[in-house]
């Protein structure tokens, strides 16, 4: 048993005041796990495009203050009433989506949108109180997607933790809790590309990077007086079999579905759309055979697959190393904002200790 379990932790935690603000390093107040909860000591978390999203909340609402962080790694601390798959000492992988294991689609073999545990960027609360774990001086300070890792101890139900291999190194697996599974698990669970498809990718936008990973060809639209996915067709012999979007961009998302082979090609949606977009094309593309799907999350459960997508990287099928371009202590996490916004790298992983 821990000797702070049951017991407030103060800690240091990365809190954002408000929208597009430098986040400020705090010492915070962490309550201990409640029914169906965990608390985690957070070891390594790295900085998602998502969490600058909803940082600078220029398109989507969001909640102030609060303390942002989804992609990470650490170690259970303590458990709270009811939890009996994970034990202090666990190494795991908090998710920004879950796994009840009860409802629908948790019983579905053909979904993982968890009914009571999906992703919600609107809620700064826990589900079991509608209270937050967090405070400064007795005021709330609220959460983000269920996780909140940019702290040294966070408070996330059971159903969003995933157990993994102790032996795995948390400061390369902490990525595979969001970005890389997400764009791993739509290509190989939901586009499944065979040996020798043709895939376009939209979203790479750093060419030199790209290559590193196999891409053969790089296009920029801008570059073209004609729409892009003609100019894909006129390259591929009439379309690629596959596309996945990973931008978000609705004109990305047209360009996408439009550019894959008539009679069996599949585009695959991964990006977030701006909330008031509307994807228009012609019915005829769908008729002439055309599929068009979405996936959250590559289709993976959370609980029940993330520990195999670890194992992948432990058997050497997957090189994160090559996502990860910088790395930052704790106290210099805004140095990571200002990486992303200026485009200078992949993945920066953030060092808690």
């Amino acid at each position: 048993m821990s000797t702070t379990a049951g017991q407030v932790i103060k800690c240091k935690a990365a809190v954002a005041w408000e929208p597009g603000k430098p986040l400020v390093i705090e010492e915070v107040e962490v309550a201990p796990p409640q029914k169906m909860e965990v608390r985690l000591k957070i070891l390594f978390t790295s900085l998602c495009h998502t969490d600058v999203y909803f940082w600078e909340a220029k398109a989507q609402d969001s909640v102030f203050p609060r303390i942002l962080g989804h992609e990470a790694a650490g170690i259970v601390e303590s458990v709270g009433e009811g939890v009996t798959e994970l034990v202090p000492g666990d190494h795991v992988l908090p998710v920004f989506t879950g796994e009840c294991g009860d409802c629908a689609h948790c019983k579905s073999e053909e979904s993982n949108m968890c009914s009571l545990l999906r992703i919600n960027t609107e809620r700064g609360v826990m589900i079991n109180d509608e209270k937050t774990r967090f405070s400064i001086n007795g005021k709330p300070i609220y959460h983000f997607v269920g996780t909140s890792t940019f702290s040294e101890y966070t408070v996330i139900h059971v159903g969003c933790v995933a157990k993994i291999n102790p032996l795995a190194p948390l400061d390369k697996v902490c990525v595979l809790s969001c970005g890389i599974s997400t764009g791993l698990g739509a290509t190989l669970n939901v586009a499944k590309p065979t040996k020798g498809s043709s895939v376009a990718v939209f979203g790479l936008g750093r060419w030199p990077w790209s290559k590193k990973f196999g891409v053969t060809e790089f296009l920029n639209p801008k570059d073209y007086n004609k729409p892009v996915q003609e100019v894909i067709a006129e390259m591929t012999d009439g379309g690629v079999d596959r596309s996945i979007e990973c931008t978000g961009n609705i004109n990305a998302m047209i360009s996408a579905f439009e550019c894959v082979h008539d009679g069996w090609g599949v585009a695959v949606l991964v990006g977030v759309p701006h909330k008031d977009a509307v994807f228009k094309t012609h019915p005829m593309k769908f008729l002439n055979e055309r599929t068009l799907k979405g996936t959250f999350f590559g289709d993976y459960k959370p609980r029940s697959d993330l520990p195999s997508v670890v194992e992948m990287y432990m058997k050497k099928e997957l090189e994160l190393e090559k996502f990860i371009t910088h790395e930052v202590p704790f106290a210099e996490i805004n140095k990571a904002f200002e990486l992303m916004l200026k485009g200078e790298g992949l993945r920066c992983i953030i060092r808690m200790e």
